[in-house]
């Protein structure tokens, strides 16, 4: 289709057509990416802090492992684990801190941009509404996933390079200490964790976004209090709690369908053969939830594309 010189192709306040190879070679996703690590540095600098605490807190525990040493060589191996059970908890408090920043990161991702009136900007720019969800989505699902790994990654090499230097400077052999680590076990555990908790919290994180996305004020109140009056409803006017059970199968559903024998009080999971990844893979409420995180996207795509600054 032509047009007439002087004049442009599109209507002067229609955003201009894209080339789909041009956007390829942009790459929007990517970008978008990265703008939310850009405006939101609390997603990585909170996860470190927490890092940094637990990297001090593991190293003060090594000034007792000589001691600690001498006492496990009298008193077998069911001591010699108890020593290294710091070295394996210290991914904990980082797993649950990016856990934590994620879930509050979706509570503000599309209802900020409102707020501040930026939604303004973005919505100028060549970037698709589904490729600006689907970028803030890739934060809890993706990026801090990852960032857990590698910073917990990081904390035991440097615990257990800690713990062997100051071994050998007690005049110690670290081999006891490098035999109950087990050191790339642990990496392929926390990897499966990783990747169990990500996919089985997908619907929180997708109906996180839908009300952050909807709501005018205060979208944490908006995504707690609906869910509590149902279930203050359904006790009252049929004494059930159906509602409540399954809000509390899916906060703690994932250990259960995910390894063979759940621990409890949340202990070290040692041995590989307490992975279970064809149950969990196998288990209703993943793919269920899964099918509700997709709804919940498709519906905030909807909603940004019709929102306005607050």
């Amino acid at each position: 289709m032509s047009s007439q010189p002087g004049t442009l192709p599109y209507e002067p306040f229609e955003r201009p057509p894209i080339e789909p190879a041009l956007m390829a070679e942009t790459r929007p996703m990517y970008w978008s990416v990265r703008r939310e690590l850009w405006e939101n540095r609390w997603l990585y600098l909170a996860p470190l802090l927490v890092a940094a605490i637990v990297l001090f807190a593991s190293a003060a525990h090594t000034l007792t492992l000589p001691k600690k040493m001498r006492t496990a060589a009298a008193g077998g191996t069911a001591q010699q684990a108890a020593f290294v059970t710091p070295y394996k908890m210290a991914p904990a408090p980082i797993m649950l801190a990016t856990l934590l920043v994620g879930f509050f990161y979706c509570f503000d991702a599309l209802h900020g941009e409102r707020r501040d009136r930026s939604i303004l900007l973005w919505k100028s720019l060549p970037v698709s509404d589904r490729t600006t969800v689907l970028s803030k989505a890739a934060i809890p699902l993706v990026v801090l996933p990852l960032l857990a790994y590698a910073l917990s990654v990081i904390v035991q090499v440097v615990l257990l390079q800690l713990n062997t230097l100051v071994l050998l400077g007690g005049g110690m052999s670290p081999a006891p200490l490098w035999g109950e680590v087990r050191f790339f076990q642990n990496l392929l555990i926390m990897a499966y964790g990783l990747t169990v908790h990500a996919l089985w919290y997908a619907p929180v994180y997708g109906w996180l976004l839908l009300v952050s996305a909807w709501s005018r004020r205060v979208p944490l109140v908006w995504a707690v209090l609906p869910l509590l009056a149902v279930a203050a409803a359904e006790r009252i006017l049929f004494n059930s709690t159906r509602l409540l059970a399954m809000l509390a199968y899916r906060i703690t559903g994932a250990m259960k369908e995910a390894f063979a024998f759940a621990p409890k009080g949340g202990g070290n999971i040692n041995p590989l053969s307490e992975l279970d990844p064809v149950r969990f893979l196998s288990a209703p409420g993943l793919w269920v939830g899964l099918l509700f995180a997709a709804l919940c996207l498709a519906a905030a795509v909807r909603l940004r594309r019709k929102r306005e600054p607050i």
